[in-house]
This record gives structure tokens, C-alpha cells and sequence, in this order.
């Protein structure tokens, strides 16, 4: 993947921004932002957040990571309706050979972009399951990245799989788990279904994701989630002299019904029992699993405190 396809999906944001040589100068003086969507999601998710930053004197790019935005391919069956759901549960995902060796190649390309252009090292910002990629940049860069910031993110300890947090008591009473319609040996993907009619999986997936989102702007988000988001659930290869040894912090979203605040906690006892000599500074947002939708500005001033 080329340096202008995986920009792609931060190209909209910074032209809306209209940034002057001026502010382009000012930001050059202040550590840059590069944020990393999760599941489902895209570029688009930050670009309420951005603004704020760009105010502040800070350059700011989201990008879509392999597999994702006008990167992704979807199954056959999501377009038929009325939805065939063994099908749809069982096709294989045209992005199921997408792997987090892409990601952090991509989320690496976006990084030397940004310090080639000026840039000190560079704020990292992961939400949900984007905070395994950028802990795997971490791993492999840590000269890059200034701090690493999870929001609601699967923050996981050195040499842990995934997949046995997403199915602890922590995460037993997760929304995320009504919405999962794909069978993950044969889809080879998580799957869900944003175009569905039905009622009650709507609302549950407003509760999931956008609990404290308006209603119009949850109905407007929803139609931008894509079906499925490639698996990602191996170890996580990390050791404290690399990606331990970089400052980080955790924004946890205290009313999550996605990525439950008991599973938020989880990860930062156990990396701060992996990494003792490097705590994690945890920050407390009183929101769902959104905050780049629900609260933009609260979220943009936790972001600017950190990178100071």
C-alpha cells in the first residue's frame, strides 16, 4: 500500500480545515496527532475531535487502516434483502486476509508523513479495537511516538491473546455480543449487520456504541459503520524496553456498554503489573463508547493535556 492510499482517509479533514502556512508553522512547534478508528469505524469517526486540536496549534490526521473505508470490500450477502442470515454468518470476508503486519504498516507510513513534514514525535490515539495496532507500532517504533493514548482500547499485556478478555466476566455483559452475527471460522471476520431494519438490534447498537449520541447523529453513524473488521486476536509482542518504555495513557469511558469499564480497568491493572516502572495515567471521561461524537471538545482538551 502506497503512501497516498493510506492518507486517503485523512485527506477530507485536513482540506476542510483550510490550515494556513501560519498555523502549519505553529503546529510544527507542538507534537502531532494520529488517530486510529476500531472496529467498523473509519477516518470519519475523528473528525468532530480535530478541529479542536487544529485551534490548539496542532496538527491532526485520521486514516483508515487496511481493510477499512474506501479500502474495504464487503460480503455479497449484506446486500440482499431480506438478509439470508446463514449465509451472511458463514461467507467468507473478502477482508479476512487483512493482518496487523498491514496495519502497523500503514499506521507507520502516516507516522513518517507527519515527521518528515516537522513534526516532533507523534501522539498515537487508539479507540477500542484500534489499540491493538498501535500497540504493536509501539513495539516496532517506539522513536516515533511521543505518547500512546488508549481510548476504550484493548490495551493488552506482553504476550496475551485477545480473545480470552473479549470472552472474561469483564466483558460478559458487553452489548457488542447481541450485535456479532458472523461465525468466525468460516467468516473469518467480526460481522455485524449496520444496515439492518430491525427495531431492537438497532437500538442495541446505538446503546453499544452511542449511547449518549443524539439519535439523528447515532442514525447518521450507523450508516457509515462497514459489516466486518478483519480478526486481530493473536499475541501481543511487546517488551518493556520498547513499547513499555513509552509514556501512555488510558481514557477510560466510564458509561461503555461496549467495551465495558470493568474490562477498561482490566487491561491498565494488568499492564501495570507487566510494566511496573511505567504506569499508565488513566483519564476518566463520563461517556460512552463515542466521546469523539457525544463530547468533541471535552475529549480534544484531555487529548491536548496529555501531549504537553
Amino acid at each position: 500500500m502506497d503512501r497516498r492510499s493510506v492518507l486517503c482517509g485523512s485527506v477530507a479533514i485536513g482540506a476542510s480545515l483550510g490550515v494556513s502556512k501560519a498555523a502549519a508553522q505553529m503546529a510544527a512547534n507542538k507534537p502531532a496527532f494520529l488517530f486510529i478508528h476500531g472496529a467498523w469505524h473509519g477516518a470519519w469517526c475523528w473528525t468532530s475531535v480535530v478541529p479542536y486540536l487544529a485551534a490548539a496549534g496542532h496538527a491532526a490526521i485520521a486514516i483508515d487502516l487496511p481493510g477499512y473505508g474506501l479500502n474495504t470490500r464487503f460480503p455479497k450477502s449484506y446486500f440482499k434483502r431480506p438478509l439470508d442470515r446463514e449465509a451472511f454468518a458463514n461467507e467468507l470476508s473478502p477482508i479476512s486476509n487483512v493482518t496487523i503486519d498491514h496495519q502497523v504498516a500503514a499506521i507507520s507510513t502516516a507516522l513518517d508523513s507527519l515527521i518528515s513534514g516537522g513534526s516532533q514525535p507523534v501522539v498515537l490515539v487508539g479507540h477500542s479495537m484500534g489499540g491493538m495496532p498501535i500497540t504493536a507500532v509501539g513495539e516496532a517504533m517506539p522513536q516515533k511516538i511521543r505518547k500512546l493514548v488508549y481510548l476504550a482500547a484493548m490495551m493488552v499485556p506482553p504476550g496475551k491473546p485477545l480473545r480470552p478478555y473479549l470472552t472474561g466476566p469483564e466483558s460478559k455483559n458487553s452489548l457488542i455480543g447481541n450485535l456479532v452475527m458472523g461465525v468466525p471460522e468460516t467468516a473469518r471476520a467480526g460481522r455485524i449487520d449496520p444496515r439492518s431494519t430491525d427495531p431492537e438490534y438497532r437500538a442495541t447498537m446505538k446503546e453499544a456504541f452511542y449511547g449518549d449520541v443524539s439519535e439523528e447523529q447515532a442514525e447518521a453513524a450507523i450508516n457509515l459503520l462497514q459489516p466486518d473488521y478483519p480478526l486481530v486476536n493473536g499475541p501481543t509482542i511487546t517488551s518493556a524496553q520498547r513499547w513499555g518504555s513509552i509514556p501512555r495513557s488510558y481514557i477510560l469511558t466510564e458509561q461503555d456498554k461496549g467495551v465495558l469499564p470493568g474490562l477498561q480497568r482490566r487491561f491498565i491493572r494488568e499492564v501495570d503489573e507487566a510494566v511496573p516502572a511505567n504506569i499508565t495515567d488513566v483519564r476518566p471521561i463520563h461517556t460512552s463508547h463515542s466521546p469523539f461524537l457525544s463530547r468533541p471538545a471535552e475529549l480534544a482538551n484531555i487529548l491536548i493535556e496529555l501531549a504537553e
